[in-house]
């Protein structure tokens, strides 16, 4: 690039900083307009042909930024609020979220970028509610779950949360979150249980909460856990089975709720399971978002005490725990859960096979686990 390219290119950048917008974009148009170099300033062009009213030539600019650089955040959302301006809604909706993900990859807003990115945040939100009002006026409100979750889905109001097991995955189940109890006819004769097992929980509590341990404990053979919930009761167990075994003197205070799990058919696998216990959660307590190790079980709750302000997320679905209702799930989807009322919230919890693995799957998915475990222990 020739000395006298730079310096008017340089002059250019200075007016653009003074504000002299008539002088900063004509210096650098008289160097666009031949042979550019390389590192020319689109974007500095771009933004002084915007100030002055000229959206053609600002555009024009940008897609030259673009071409050489296709992820050029700060290209990227003027291109967005360019074709926002010319009411072009969709294509301004794509450039802006691009250029969100593209921030999100790179983890960082850049500074002086932070205005338009605050823009194109209330932009796309807007934008999306519109568009969701769009399809659902030409659709009609009559929609199936299924259908009204894809238009979510569509609309970016929803995520797609799929089966992410941090130990082992079983393929080809269906993507579910929550089953519906009534396919689980056992479950009616387990909640006959629950006054009884009321009763059984008000007189542990009655006793100091002894037998309620930290959920989140630290094996001293294995490496700490990364969670803020390690050793504390803000979330607490009470264990009834635990790695197949009973926990004697839990069970025995608590008869009733031993005879509901005898109703549930949960797996049998020596030194694995049956895992089930009374899970508690204290006000303010947030369980962070996780998966479960495997995606062959289904997890139950069945609410002993109930509480208001409480609630679990399961990929984009969220519900709360009511009395008489119990819950069923897919933990290895993501899932998270959070009290945020000022009562505690204990449930029963306990583990199932997930109906659609075959009973030939289940006897070789238990002798997988008992080989990990014979290897484990030498």
């Amino acid at each position: 690039m020739s000395s006298e390219i730079r310096t008017i290119i340089a002059e250019g950048m200075q007016a653009l900083a003074a504000r002299d917008l008539p002088r900063a974009a004509g210096l650098l148009r008289q160097v666009a307009a031949g042979s550019p170099p390389d590192d020319f300033p689109w974007i500095a062009l771009a933004n002084a042909e915007l100030a002055l009213g000229q959206g053609d030539a600002a555009e024009a600019a940008i897609d030259r930024q673009l071409g050489r650089e296709i992820r050029d955040v700060g290209a990227l959302l003027l291109k967005g609020l360019l074709r926002e301006r010319a009411g072009d809604a969709r294509a301004a909706i794509s450039f802006y979220r691009t250029a969100q993900a593209q921030m999100a990859f790179d983890g960082r807003v850049p500074p002086e970028l932070a205005q338009l990115e605050a823009h194109a945040r209330a932009y796309l939100a807007s934008a999306t509610d519109d568009f969701t009002g769009h399809l659902l006026g030409e659709l009609g409100q009559d929609l199936s779950p299924a259908m009204r979750e894809a238009v979510d889905l569509l609309t970016g109001k929803r995520q797609i949360h799929l089966q992410q097991p941090t130990m082992f995955y079983y393929p080809g189940l269906p993507q579910r979150r929550f089953y519906d109890p009534a396919e689980f006819p056992w479950l009616e004769a387990m909640l006959a249980h629950v006054p009884a097992m009321q009763d059984e929980l008000a007189q542990v509590v009655a006793d100091g909460d002894a037998g309620f341990d930290p959920y989140v404990r630290h094996n001293p053979d294995r490496p700490a856990p990364a969670n803020h919930l390690l050793e504390r009761k803000d979330w607490s167990a009470f264990y009834f089975w635990r790695d197949g075994a009973v926990v004697a003197e839990n069970a025995a205070r608590c008869p009733a709720t031993m005879a509901a799990l005898d109703l549930a058919p949960m797996p049998r696998i020596p030194s694995r399971s049956p895992n089930a216990h009374w899970s508690s959660l204290l006000p303010g307590t947030h369980i962070k978002p996780h998966c479960g190790m495997l995606n062959t079980r289904l997890i139950c709750h069945i609410p002993v005490l109930t509480a208001p302000k409480c609630w679990l997320r399961v990929g984009s679905d969220t519900r709360t725990w009511e009395p008489g209702v119990p819950l069923v799930f897919d933990d290895s989807i993501e899932h998270e859960a959070k009290n945020d009322g000022p009562q505690r919230r204990v449930v029963l919890l306990f583990e199932i096979w997930r109906p659609e693995v075959p009973e030939e799957d289940r006897a070789a998915i238990a002798r997988i686990f008992q080989a990990i475990g014979s290897y484990s222990s030498g």
